[in-house]
């Protein structure tokens, strides 16, 4: 699902622990982009209309609990 969703096998990340972070990122993005039933769209879409749209964005990052 990642690779599908962001490309992850072409990330050129190879220096220290960037591949492990970046890795940890995009996981936490799936998951708050799965858990958004808003939009009727698939994961590579909310990633571009979450890019497109800054109170979309902001929805998604709302969703985010402490």
């Amino acid at each position: 699902m990642l690779d599908v969703a962001f490309s992850e096998d072409q990330s050129r990340s190879r220096q220290g622990y960037a591949t492990e972070s970046l890795a940890t990122a995009r996981q936490i993005v799936l998951n708050l982009l799965k858990q958004d039933t808003t939009l009727k769209l698939g994961i590579k879409n909310k990633r571009k209309h979450s890019g497109w749209s800054d109170e979309y964005l902001s929805q998604i990052l709302g969703m985010i609990k402490n």
